[in-house]
């Protein structure tokens, strides 16, 4: 769990913009939140896109702009339904302190049970219509179930071609301010660099900036590591069984091409695996790769591999 000091400690939440005209998004998502607090009124929302884009931004600055009382939930730790039906009763149940509806923001909704908990927030949403409204965040939407699509206004958080040159260019100005308010030097070429890798997963272009900065200042050397695959990482969540980590860890590390993305989890494995664990290791991550060249979703394909090596494999 991140403590308040860590969360004062990343980047991506310091510099977290506080309202709607400050985050950087194109003008026809900004404007449709304008209009909610223009209105005074809150829809049940679906907010859809990739990683990293401002979903849950946008949806703190509307409640901060609405001056309301709300709640987030992180769905990929939290979305359990017991854990879900506690917090929500007892965070809806109440009447608001500003007199408006109170809002429940659940993060990366498509974390949860569709069989249990997407049903059971079906509910919730009839239950408590008077006095609370609901704002769902997903990278895939197609992960969330009919019902509460019909019970949601769905915004969709793609970038139109047009837009992306000036969003790109308005991310630069606020990187750039990040590190000279952090007072770490860098090389303009770099970050345009990184920008563009990246794009528009924002939070990961601060979370790579931050980790590098400890280097003392951002030049050329932080490329060669720009996505750079961190073996380490997988195997801490492959040892402990934590599946939800090492699902975020495939979904993080899905912009390298497959078959490089199989290598070097082969070439790092061998390290962390006792030696004989390494016969099955390499047929599980040879079939997987083999399956990478014509599955319809790599994210399940690779999750898979992971499962299988999870489960199958003695790690040191």
């Amino acid at each position: 769990m991140i403590t308040k000091e860590q969360t004062e400690y990343l980047w991506c939440e310091k510099y977290r913009p506080q309202t709607i005209d400050d985050c950087i998004l194109p003008e026809s998502i900004k404007n449709t939140f304008k209009q909610m607090v223009d209105s005074g009124e809150v829809q049940n929302l679906l907010l859809s896109g990739g990683a990293g884009c401002g979903k849950t931004t946008i949806a703190k600055a509307l409640c901060n702009e609405l001056d309301t009382d709300y709640i987030i939930i992180n769905c990929s730790e939290d979305g359990n339904i017991d854990t879900l039906r506690t917090k929500i009763r007892n965070f809806a149940s109440t009447v608001s302190l500003s007199g408006g509806k109170k809002i429940v923001i659940l993060d990366e909704f498509d974390y949860s049970n569709a069989q249990s908990t997407q049903p059971a927030l079906r509910g919730f949403i009839e239950e408590f219509s008077n006095n609370c409204r609901f704002i769902l965040t997903c990278n895939f939407k197609n992960r969330i179930i009919e019902p509460l699509h019909s019970r949601c206004t769905t915004v969709n958080f793609s970038v139109p071609k047009k837009e992306k040159p000036k969003l790109a260019s308005q991310f630069m100005d606020r990187v750039k301010y990040v590190l000279d308010n952090e007072g770490i030097p860098y090389e303009e070429r770099v970050l345009v660099e990184l920008i563009m890798k990246h794009f528009p997963d924002f939070r990961r272009v601060l979370n790579e900036l931050q980790r590098y900065s400890i280097a003392g200042e951002i030049d050329t050397g932080i490329l060669t590591q720009i996505g750079e695959i961190h073996i380490k990482d997988l195997v801490s969540h492959m040892k402990t069984k934590d599946f939800t980590n090492a699902r975020k860890w495939a979904v993080e590390n899905l912009d390298n091409a497959p078959s490089e993305l199989f290598r070097k989890v082969y070439d790092g494995l061998y390290d962390y695996i006792t030696p004989s664990s390494i016969p099955q290791a390499v047929l599980i991550l040879a079939e997987y790769q083999y399956k990478s060249a014509f599955v319809a979703d790599q994210e399940i394909n690779l999750v898979a591999c992971i499962v299988e090596l999870m489960m199958g494999c003695e790690f040191k």
